[in-house]
């Protein structure tokens, strides 16, 4: 008789959870390969997760994961159609539609994982204190310009009616990582980062004898904000409208295998982590570390419509196009 794992265990209950699902949406063959794209972010880990444990296989009998490093590598990828199945920012997913690029929205696979790092000691109470407005006179690097981490900064630093580069300096990164380096360097007070590169600074700095704090859980500075409650559907899968027309069984059935690998990974992040941490170039330690911060989940677009609407107008204050021009149809949300 087999050993029982823990791991076996997990994975078995987070498959009986998604089994009807499952065999209602497998009722084609599987693919015979697929791959999976995702940045190097929360969301990623439950693909590879997913992956690992064999969830997938209903999918595809072969199911690979590659990563996108930057919003530019993504959106050529679309361009080229490369890309059939992919982790996207929803801002990002909701524009492409709107241009025509036939970008659908199947799920929400993380209700937000930004937080405000600092090596400043004297910055954490400031912000305990104060919140966004603690930051007035103060630089913060930002990776990613004109996408998510800085859309959604610019409309916090607006509700504290403070104007970007005048009453906080920003500093543009093109990855995570450089915006650790700014922050680890002293070049800035503060560094907004997703999940896992939060985790990464933290472990990076005490290996450099410093100390780097979240200061700030963005997704509650949001919520204050906004008033729209602490849910920021930051991201989630994504699929071209090629890919949904010929394959929409596997569609299905990759999104009922991620409910049931998000249940796995938030049961066990040591797992999850192991499997994640060569895929994604992470040490394993920040990928587990992230995990509780990720805030992922698994929920159909269709369901997060209110949500996801709400962080798209609250985005697009400043300039529509950064939607596409208005809020996509329904038919965007699968």
């Amino acid at each position: 008789m087999p050993r029982l794992t823990r791991r076996a265990t997990l994975v078995g209950l987070a498959a009986a959870l998604a089994a009807p699902t499952l065999r209602s949406a497998t009722a084609a063959a599987p693919l015979s390969e697929l791959t999976l794209w995702g940045p190097p972010a929360g969301p990623s880990i439950t693909l590879v997760h997913a992956i690992a444990s064999g969830l997938t296989r209903p999918v595809a009998d072969k199911v690979v994961f590659k990563a996108w490093r930057t919003p530019d590598e993504l959106r050529a990828g679309l361009t080229s159609g490369t890309m059939q199945a992919f982790v996207l920012p929803t801002q990002s997913a909701a524009n492409l539609f709107n241009k025509g690029l036939g970008v659908r929205l199947v799920n929400v696979m993380t209700n937000g994982l930004l937080h405000l790092l600092s090596a400043d000691p004297s910055l954490t109470p400031l912000v305990a204190l104060k919140g966004i407005a603690a930051l007035k006179g103060r630089s913060v690097a930002i990776p990613f310009r004109n996408d998510t981490p800085e859309l959604v900064f610019r409309r916090l630093l607006a509700a504290e009616r403070l104007t970007p580069d005048t009453d906080v300096g920003l500093q543009f990164a093109g990855t995570p990582m450089e915006a650790i380096q700014l922050l680890l360097t002293g070049r800035a007070d503060a560094a907004l980062l997703p999940e896992p590169a939060a985790s990464a600074a933290i472990l990076r700095a005490v290996q450099a004898g410093k100390t780097v704090s979240r200061v700030l859980d963005i997704q509650k500075a949001w919520g204050a904000a906004t008033g729209l409650g602490t849910v920021l559907p930051q991201a989630g899968l994504g699929v071209t409208d090629a890919f949904l027309a010929d394959h929409a069984p596997a569609v299905e059935a990759l999104h009922a295998a991620l409910v049931a690998a998000t249940a796995s990974v938030n049961a066990d992040p040591a797992r999850a982590a192991s499997d994640a941490a060569a895929p994604l170039s992470l040490p394993w330690p920040v990928i587990e570390q992230a995990i509780p911060h990720s805030n992922l989940v698994a929920q159909r677009a269709s369901a997060a419509r209110e949500p996801l609407e709400s962080l798209f107008r609250a985005v697009s204050e400043f300039d529509p196009r950064i939607i596409g021009g208005a809020l996509p149809p329904a038919d965007f949300y699968l």
